[in-house]
């Protein structure tokens, strides 16, 4: 399988008339900034249709982090069995039906058309962290086969994308972990399974990604926030709990939403003007606090993702630019890929 996606094609921004030689010397030291976005379940059909015009909207590339029960309509829940569960079991349930199932793949499908990224989340979101390779071989040979035979099981053969099989075989290449719970048993079964990156880990602020025993590693950093600047993993989740113990509030849901976006405005505003280090923020298809959080995502690429010297990419992408490949006119157009300086991951 390639380790490359297919790619934007991506050029170096055009410098000001008025800056001298020098000062253009230096700017051309840097990369552009990276920003990856990332949806983790990508369930809710609304939040698929207003994810997919955000990214139109403001020249974006979003990941999407699938799990493949969402595509099993609820009456036929059985069809599935994660490891060690009883079968018709999943952590965030099914479609409710055929028809909301069909959808589901039109935006899947339609998604993969735009440029966006379709990657795996496994099927019933369960805890991994002490599963063997055998158990995480399992459910992610589940989450391929539930998707190659999606749309016949939802009755929708005819509707069937020509390129479907292909992609459900060769063009699925990442991974996340659910509550980003893993371990050397799950690399080793990404491996097996085909899967090159794994978006898992998380970092003590944005850091490189790094490839390890043949699997990139791309790490949701942790990022100031608030009145006191703690560290929190760049996350809506992680943002909910904080704000309100993961309790809906919608009556503050405007002051969440300002710092949710103050602190992913200051961390990208850090990496743009300093190292260049890849800023990645994940997501999840519920609207937390009154979609406090998709408003501050929005907001962020919006402002960032249309300035020349910034892509806001796929992870597919963001790996093919930052390894250098030189078959990619993404990387080739990316020089240098990183900054000298910039800090291995040491994942």
């Amino acid at each position: 399988m390639s380790r490359v996606t297919s790619l934007l094609a991506l050029s170096l921004f055009a410098l000001p008339a008025a800056f001298s030689v020098s000062t253009a010397a230096m700017a051309m030291e840097k990369p552009k900034q990276l920003v990856l976005v990332s949806f983790d379940g990508a369930g809710n059909n609304d939040l698929w249709q207003r994810s997919r015009d955000i990214a139109k909207r403001s020249n974006a590339r979003f990941t999407y982090f699938l799990s493949c029960t969402l595509v099993i309509d609820r009456a036929s829940a059985k069809t599935y069995q994660g490891p060690n569960q009883k079968a018709g079991r999943s952590n965030i349930g099914f479609a409710q039906s055929k028809e909301e199932a069909r959808i589901r793949l039109g935006h899947v499908w339609q998604a993969k058309q735009e440029g966006n990224e379709i990657a795996s989340h496994t099927c019933g979101h369960f805890d991994g962290g002490e599963w063997t390779t055998q158990q995480w071989m399992q459910e992610l040979t589940s989450f391929r086969k539930v998707l190659a035979n999606a749309w016949v099981a939802n009755d929708a053969a005819e509707q069937e994308p020509a390129g479907w099989q292909e992609f459900v075989k060769t063009g699925i290449h990442g991974f996340r972990a659910p509550y980003l719970s893993q371990g050397p048993e799950l690399m080793e079964a990404e491996r097996e399974a085909g899967f090159v990156y794994d978006a898992s880990p998380v970092t003590r602020g944005p850091e490189v990604p790094k490839e390890k025993d043949g699997v990139f590693r791309f790490g949701l950093p942790t990022i100031p926030e608030g009145p006191n600047q703690r560290p929190i993993i760049a996350m809506d989740y992680n943002l909910f709990i904080r704000h309100s113990a993961g309790i809906e509030n919608p009556s503050r849901s405007a002051e969440f939403e300002e710092r949710a976006y103050s602190a992913f405005r200051a961390a990208f505003d850090k990496q743009y003007e300093g190292q260049r280090i890849p800023l990645q923020i994940g997501f999840h298809f519920v609207e937390m606090n009154a979609g406090a959080y998709w408003r501050a995502m929005e907001r962020l690429v919006t402002e960032v993702c249309g300035k020349q010297d910034v892509a806001c990419v796929t992870h597919s992408q963001a790996m093919a630019m930052l390894s250098g490949d030189p078959t990619s006119t993404a990387a080739i157009n990316l020089r240098p890929t990183l900054p000298a300086s910039a800090p291995s991951s040491g994942l």
